[in-house]
């Protein structure tokens, strides 16, 4: 019988996903010899090679490839039964494993972390900031337990809980500020600044502007809100940026702030999990003080509370 480990699967999967020893060991929080030994000795163990090492990136072999789906597939059920036990606890308690996008995590957590500690004391946050994509694959893969982002995404193996709609703005330079606010044709003549590419924000800025991505255009990305807001008060151009981030990115930013006229751009964030999770109940409680948070309806927090 194959003497297989978790430690050895969990290890093999996060190789599988970064293709690269020092970033896998570095997610696993282990050292580079020390992964490379783990996945030296389940290659033994199965009499098998899984992986193509070359200098600077490694490649699942087809046999690999094969290993690999079965691999998530256990450490799926492991999580699973991990999501099981603790939903039969009571109360919300343990670890739980949220994933936020990044046009929402800098603006959200700050206020939502508090309240969600308050009213689950047991309660072990995680957050995992990152892009929408790589979001559903953690979630699908069991690595997250939930993720607030914007909706749809219309995978059927997820819940999606809508929590509130938020309009988008434009910021222009200071200078600016007295201008008539353009319209979306409009703003397809000036220099829009944008997320890079893999920000779901990006098309949602694009798809107002009715502009094909695949197109070439005039125009910067930046990697955060931040970048892109001191951008434009540096005089390079406007750019969009949802409601929830202007009294963060605007206040240190020689930037003007208007609002379109109806109907305005928006998106509808929300939270969704697997629909395989037992937590699921759990889940919807922790969902309300989310849309409480980010609608400002969260009761007030006493000022000093003993751990």
């Amino acid at each position: 019988m194959t003497n297989l480990t978790l430690r050895q699967m969990r290890y093999f999967e996060a190789l599988t996903r970064h293709q690269h020893f020092g970033r896998a060991a570095e997610a696993c929080a282990i050292s580079q010899p020390a992964l490379s030994v783990q996945i030296k000795e389940m290659e033994e163990e199965l009499g098998l090679p899984l992986f193509e090492r070359g200098a600077r990136q490694v490649r699942l072999t087809a046999i690999g490839e094969e290993v690999a789906a079965r691999v998530q597939a256990v450490l799926r059920s492991v999580e699973e039964l991990d999501d099981f036990a603790r939903s039969s606890r009571d109360g919300l308690a343990g670890r739980l494993r949220l994933g936020v996008i990044p046009t929402i995590a800098p603006y959200l957590l700050p206020r939502l972390i508090g309240h969600l500690t308050y009213h689950y004391p047991q309660l072990d946050l995680q957050v995992r900031e990152t892009q929408t994509s790589k979001l559903l694959d953690a979630l699908g893969a069991g690595r997250l337990d939930a993720a607030i982002l914007a909706l749809p995404v219309s995978e059927p193996a997820f819940v999606e809980t809508p929590l509130f709609d938020e309009a988008f703005v434009l910021v222009r330079p200071e200078a600016d500020a007295d201008k008539p606010t353009p319209d979306a044709s409009s703003l397809r003549e000036m220099r829009l600044l944008l997320l890079e590419e893999g920000h779901c924000f990006r098309d949602q800025a694009l798809s107002f502007c009715n502009i094909q991505s695949a197109l070439p255009r005039e125009s910067l990305d930046g990697s955060s809100l931040t970048t892109l807001v001191q951008m434009v008060g540096a005089g390079m151009g406007v750019t969009l940026i949802p409601e929830m981030a202007v009294p963060v990115e605007t206040r240190s930013a020689p930037v003007a702030v208007a609002r379109f006229p109806a109907p305005q751009p928006s998106r509808t964030i929300g939270m969704i999990w697997r629909r395989s999770n037992p937590m699921s109940d759990r889940l919807k409680p922790v969902a309300e003080i989310v849309r409480a948070v980010c609608q400002g309806n969260a009761p007030d927090m006493p000022a000093n509370r003993t751990a």
